[in-house]
């Protein structure tokens, strides 16, 4: 007979968080994230990887202290996927091979400008081959380039991860924009649910920051141009925010049924208790004023979780500090929890902090979302010092709190219509 112990409200297997890791601009290790996080410390500074004169935008959240073999994306995301992978089994107590599935959140994959233009040098006249892209093909089969092919293929992060830790099945590679990190999570408490396996390794990574990425959020107006200090541009919550501040980072969680946690002595961090997804149609970056697929998106996180609107203790924030995503998200969650938002469900925005880790920022914060729960702590919003006065909330203004909060509602909303809520507990009794 089964033990109820181990199941939710429908009757399916509880996924228990086992082992986590982390890397932002504030460091590697969750260790060191969160100490800077609950200190109001920022990891925006001026970008040193390419020339930005002449931009608007002169900052990020870049990772730099991670040694890679070649300069471009791929290899920078794996190695911190790699890095927090390694972290995150290790909390685990798990060595060997995983012997689960992986599900990954990756950026969208393209050459370096530099890559570039060392092709079209090697590519035959165009005369000789016609149009560029035959050219290019013309030039790689004349030599072969395996560094270059390694960087311009979406899954070989996803294989690389598999065949160093020992995952089973087709490793699962996936890019919803801004919810990436949170739908990877998705996948893997739904792979557990379904009984396909008793535990799973979700990550997501994201390395992509240069100057292609930067220059072309600046051309939809995304970013912040408040570049001097870095530190504090990113203002989410404020009447002078004027965009996001472009990051990387990485996050690793390693999801089990909770009986198989327990079985096995693992100490169970928390619980992912409910996860909800919907799409907006309403443009191809914008969301939809209303907030209408965001209020969706909550209440199908609280429905798959079985918890009413007043069981939520904290928010973590999609909070970009753009000033349209920051008023949409606001009337979201003002729709959905009512008066209660404005004085007894503190909202507070990690990336104050770290900047928009982009396809790592679902799974990032999912991370800081469980370490709120696990160390009693509320992590600030910093750079708070001019409120808007149609945004009421309280975001945890610039200092941490000490607070005993049982259940946590963190919030994806990316572009393309991407949005992914997910619902995180303590352990259950």
């Amino acid at each position: 007979m089964s033990d109820n112990r181990f199941k939710d409200h429908l009757g399916r297997p509880l996924v228990a968080v086992t082992g986590m890791g982390v890397i932002t601009s504030l460091g590697q290790g969750l260790d060191d994230n969160w100490a800077k996080l609950t200190g109001g410390v920022s990891g925006i500074h001026k970008i040193t990887r390419f020339p930005t004169e002449g931009l608007n935008t002169r900052i990020s959240g870049t990772v730099d202290f991670i040694d890679v073999p070649a300069v471009n994306a791929v290899e920078r995301s794996y190695a911190m996927a790699r890095e927090t992978t390694l972290e995150a089994l290790a909390q685990a107590g798990l060595s060997g091979d995983f012997g689960g599935p992986l599900f990954l959140a990756a950026p969208p994959v393209e050459p370096e400008w530099e890559d570039r233009f060392r092709l079209a040098e090697r590519a035959p006249k165009e005369s000789e081959e016609g149009h560029a892209y035959k050219r290019f093909l013309a030039a790689m089969r004349a030599e072969a380039d395996p560094v270059f092919l390694e960087a311009v293929q979406f899954g070989s992060i996803s294989e690389r991860l598999s065949d160093r830790f020992g995952t089973r099945g087709l490793p699962v590679t996936l890019s919803t924009a801004c919810a990436s990190g949170a739908t990877a999570i998705q996948l893997g408490v739904e792979a557990i649910r379904q009984g396909r396996t008793d535990r799973a390794l979700t990550v997501a990574t994201d390395g992509s920051v240069g100057a292609e990425a930067l220059i072309r959020f600046a051309l939809l107006s995304a970013l912040s141009t408040q570049n001097d200090p870095p530190e504090k541009a990113s203002k989410p919550f404020s009447k002078d925010r004027d965009g996001f501040v472009i990051a990387e980072g990485s996050a690793t969680l390693v999801l089990e049924s909770l009986e198989a946690a327990i079985a096995r002595g693992a100490k169970v961090l928390g619980i992912i208790k409910g996860c909800g997804e919907k799409a907006d149609h309403f443009h191809r970056t914008r969301s939809s004023p209303d907030g209408g697929p965001a209020i969706a998106t909550i209440r199908a996180a609280l429905e798959d979780a079985g918890i009413a609107e007043d069981g939520i203790g904290y928010i973590n924030a999609h909070g970009t500090s753009t000033p349209e995503n920051d008023k949409m998200e606001y009337g979201a969650m003002l729709s959905v929890f009512g008066d209660r938002l404005k004085d007894q469900i503190p909202v507070s925005s990690n990336k104050s902090m770290i900047g928009h880790t982009l396809t790592a920022a679902g799974a990032v914060e999912a991370v800081f979302s469980l370490q709120t729960m696990l160390t009693g702590t509320l992590p600030p919003t910093i750079n708070y010092t001019n409120p808007d006065p149609a945004i009421v909330l309280d975001v945890v203004p610039n200092v941490k709190r000490d607070a005993q909060v049982s259940a946590v509602l963190s919030n994806s909303f990316g572009f393309g219509g991407q949005n992914a809520s997910l619902v995180m507990t303590r352990e259950p009794a």
